[in-house]
């Protein structure tokens, strides 16, 4: 039998109990029974005869409607009544039967299972009445005896039960193809801990009755050697991002250690609950988290599903950072390549990386496209491995025939990288062609001029420059920073984006910090 069968199809449901008359706490809510019919004897009658009574340790609580009318309210304010025992006659000869009609179009409320009760059958004759409605049962009242009464109730419940949980279930698998589409696009260790957080939260509250309340929980996994909270809520929001042995870990790490032995890595008993997965890479991660109720069988099925596509966005994550950090590598590499072949450059690329980022992120980049553009901007000059050194290292002016060769520098650049797949190296390909444009359209290579060039290398061609004045090249000595910062001022909007000279000029104590750390013997780039 499959996952999917098992999820739907259970044992069947155990035979009810009569509870003694002081019965000890239900654990979980009474079923809803809703009595219509306008004789108050038989209201009394009904509720005297299956009061008492346990199904599937929960016991019944009773609403009564005298008419067709009070019963529609009712049932606008219960969708989930499991059963109804309706009389056919009540203030029309057929209140009852529009009732099922409301409840079953407009209500659209096909769950709850419908117990049509008569004293008179000829104004609703039994055959028309299954033919023509959507009842579940029908019955003269002379022939409910107290055992045919239990019977009729049972059997209904059972009925309900089944299809709740169908329908409970199939909402679940729908819940849970929908969270597994968001974890699977979520792009960091930090992203995916947050969504299946979110998603198990939506996934527990799945039930009308709330009855796997979704209280704490956290997500931990592995990194450079350390266990680190990605994500919590609840009483443990406090922890994130930092070390889970700071977390009051006892009760969790006993729940951890019963997740590990498991099959599916899932453990959940009092309340507890804990998911443990070691990815293919070897990275341990775990989620903890604690709710109100017991979990069902259904629901720890569910569960289990959840996080079997949960262990496969780890890896698919861990797979794509793998990938990404062999990439981040190479163009790493590339650019120590270059920088090592000019005469001058010394950290430029390291510098102009963090220049980057800062740019990027005071203007309003988020922090992921600040980490890309920071290293996207690493092989800028990467063009220039085709410039002869006589030209590249040249201490004096350069002739204009020198210039123009200089200027080829950002098709080569570009030339190498832009038929990569790599979204990274692909940006880095645009950033070598467009970091030598001005914001005037008076650049090269294309003259493209204000917001027709990409941010990217508009922000670049700040970083490069600003490097380029404040150190010292084969052609100059370094600026000073009144210098440097007077020349950006002149230049704004002219040469440079005037957003992005206003953001250096505010933040220069900043800019200065990196220029001094990247200065600073034996820096490594981070």
């Amino acid at each position: 039998m499959s996952d999917f069968d098992e999820i739907l199809f259970k044992d069947e449901a155990p035979e009810p109990t009569r509870s003694p008359d002081h019965p000890t706490a239900i654990p979980d809510d009474p079923w809803k029974i809703l009595i219509v019919d306008d004789e108050a004897d038989v209201h009394s009658v009904t509720t005297y005869m299956i009061k008492g009574i346990d199904f599937l340790g929960r016991g019944f609580t009773f609403f009564h409607a005298y008419s067709g009318r009070e019963a529609q309210e009712i049932m606008r304010e219960h969708q989930d009544m499991a059963v109804i025992l309706l009389d056919v006659v009540m203030e029309t000869e057929d209140s009852g039967l529009r009732l099922v009609h409301y409840i079953r179009e407009e209500l659209n409320n096909h769950t709850v299972r419908i117990v049509l009760r008569t004293g008179q059958p000829g104004k609703a004759p039994a055959a028309k009445v299954i033919v023509e409605y959507d009842i579940n049962d029908y019955k003269e009242k002379t022939e409910l005896t107290l055992d045919k009464m239990l019977v009729t109730v049972i059997s209904a419940l059972r009925s309900y039960h089944f299809i709740s949980t169908l329908e409970n279930n199939r909402k679940g698998l729908k819940k849970i193809i929908s969270a597994s589409s968001d974890i699977f696009e979520r792009q960091s260790l930090q992203q995916l801990g947050s969504g299946v957080l979110q998603q198990l939260t939506s996934i527990l509250q799945l039930r009308d009755d709330n009855i796997c309340q979704f209280t704490s929980g956290l997500t931990v996994s592995k990194i450079e050697g350390q266990q680190l909270v990605l994500a919590g809520t609840g009483a443990f929001g406090q922890y994130v991002d930092r070390p889970f042995a700071e977390v009051e870990a006892k009760l969790i790490q006993a729940a951890l250690d019963q997740a590990q032995s498991r099959q599916h890595g899932f453990f959940c008993e009092g309340g507890k609950c804990a998911w443990y997965f070691k990815s293919q890479t070897g990275s341990e991660n775990f989620l903890y988290f604690e709710i109100a109720k017991e979990l069902d069988e259904n629901d720890r099925d569910l569960l289990e599903l959840f996080f079997t596509n949960v262990s496969l966005a780890y890896d698919n994550l861990f797979l794509h950072q793998g990938i990404e950090d062999t990439q981040k590598e190479i163009i790493f590499h590339i650019a120590e390549t270059m920088e090592c072949r000019s005469a001058e450059t010394g950290s430029h690329v390291r510098r102009v990386a963090e220049y980057a980022r800062l740019l990027a992120l005071k203007y309003g980049l988020s922090e992921e496209e600040a980490e890309m553009l920071k290293l996207a901007s690493t092989p800028h000059d990467l063009g220039k491995i085709g410039i002869p050194d006589s030209i590249l290292n040249k201490p004096g002016p350069l002739t204009p025939e020198e210039y123009q060769i200089i200027k080829t520098h950002v098709y080569r650049g570009h030339d190498l990288l832009i038929n990569s797949p790599s979204p990274i190296i692909k940006a880095a390909a645009n950033i070598i062609l467009q970091h030598h444009e001005r914001w005037d359209g008076q650049g090269y290579p294309q003259g493209l001029q204000g917001e027709n060039i990409h941010i990217y290398g508009r922000i670049i061609g700040v970083a490069d420059v600003f490097d380029a004045l404040s150190n010292r090249r084969v052609y100059h000595e370094a600026w000073t920073w009144d210098e440097v910062f007077a020349h950006f001022r002149e230049e704004r909007g002219r040469h440079f984006d005037p957003k992005l000279v206003d953001i250096l000029l505010e933040n220069q104590e900043e800019f200065k910090a990196i220029w001094s750390r990247y200065n600073a013997v034996g820096v490594q780039f981070s």
